[in-house]
């Protein structure tokens, strides 16, 4: 060890007995401990915390940026995100429609998923996203350098945005969209709809599908997952979201974290060449039941703790 090493370890040794002398044992480990990961709610028999659902949407480093096998869902509606992070592939005569970039890591592995289902990643002509942050929209720009891409965005989310720079890269902006907008290309009709509380601009999408002569309702629904710190501005805003999207005619739920909509068991079922297992309206509402509940019950602890005791 040299000089320097011994001077700075020296000193912080020093300052390390004198916390633990100062510091009890009981608070020293509470301080170390993580806070509780609570509440619990339980929908059709099973038990969530914010930890579980977060562990269930992320899966592992691993999960995040392992392709996951590409396939069609519906139609021309197709998934070419990872193991947990939802990317989709909208196919129409005039080129494609790509929702969620995910991370820019990632942007590769999507460019390959999308090959591999026959289809060109410079056909990709209108970038759509959820919401703002890295893990669904940190690749807008290097897809729209791949592909020239019009990269379209809620008016809300635009700042959190604009400040996502990976690799220094201005994150492209191309159209502003609000509340009720249509994007269109190629016959389909994309509806975006503000489904803030998560983040400020959070969209949810809505289109239809054709599949064996009957068409489907589908929803690209954007995460409601609720804050840690819920302030009033986002109490009115994801009350709001909860009732639009149960509103929503829905007969195919996807997410923006595949587990959102049960896609790996789904996906299982094609190999029985049954009824598509992507058409569910049993389960359009699941996710929202789920994060509504976890919502109402963070919302009531955090107004206890408000609360004066009497």
């Amino acid at each position: 060890m040299s000089r320097r090493s011994e001077l700075k370890t020296v000193p912080s040794l020093v300052v390390a007995t004198l916390l633990a002398i100062a510091v009890p044992a009981g608070r020293a480990q509470t301080a170390q401990q993580p806070p509780p990961d609570r509440p619990a709610v339980t929908v059709q028999g099973i038990t969530y915390t914010p930890r579980s659902i977060l562990a269930r949407n992320m899966g592992t480093l691993e999960d995040q940026t392992t392709a996951f096998p590409p396939h069609r869902i519906i139609g021309n509606i197709y998934y070419v995100g990872t193991r947990t992070l939802s990317s989709f592939l909208v196919a129409t005569p005039q080129g494609n429609i790509l929702i969620d970039s995910t991370y820019e890591r990632n942007v590769l592995t999507i460019r390959r998923s999308i090959e591999q289902l026959g289809f060109k990643f410079s056909d990709i002509k209108i970038l759509l996203g959820n919401h703002a942050h890295t893990d669904h929209q940190e690749g807008d720009a290097l897809v729209k350098q791949m592909t020239g891409a019009q990269v379209m965005a809620m008016a809300e989310d635009v700042p959190a945005l604009r400040a996502m720079k990976p690799g220094g890269k201005e994150h492209p902006i191309d159209k502003v969209l609000h509340d009720g907008d249509v994007v269109t290309l190629g016959g389909m009709m994309l509806v975006a709809h503000l489904t803030a509380g998560h983040t400020r601009g959070c969209t949810t999408w809505t289109t239809k599908a054709q599949e064996d002569g009957k068409t489907y309702d589908i929803v690209f629904n954007c995460s409601l997952r609720a804050p840690a710190l819920l302030t009033p501005a986002i109490v009115d805003e994801l009350n709001r979201s909860f009732r639009l999207v149960r509103s929503l005619p829905c007969a195919v739920p996807l997410g923006d974290h595949p587990a959102q909509y049960r896609m790996q068991e789904k996906f299982g079922k094609l190999k029985n060449r049954g009824p598509n297992p992507f058409v569910d309206p049993a389960g359009c509402l699941l996710e929202a039941d789920i994060q509504e509940a976890m919502f109402l019950s963070v919302l009531d602890e955090q107004r206890k703790v408000a609360r004066p005791q009497q």
